[in-house]
């Protein structure tokens, strides 16, 4: 029972140092979220739609870049 007590004394500045640390964590967790949403969507804003082509499609090809 001794060892118990002392080892929370021993390691208290450390455990109070990995609480503030979650805590710090949570914040920049939610912040970057944010940013990342924020991100998406001024990326998004000039993407043009994508042309799903489809097993059977009839597609124009350009030979203009090909090398004999």
């Amino acid at each position: 029972m001794d060892f118990e007590i002392r080892k929370k004394k021993k390691h208290a500045k450390a455990e109070k140092f990995v609480k503030e640390m979650k805590k710090i964590y949570e914040k920049v967790k939610v912040i970057l979220r944010k940013l990342q949403k924020e991100i998406k969507k001024h990326t998004n804003r000039n993407r043009k739609k994508v042309v799903e082509y489809k097993m059977g499609n009839r597609v124009l090809l350009s030979i203009k870049d090909l090398t004999w």
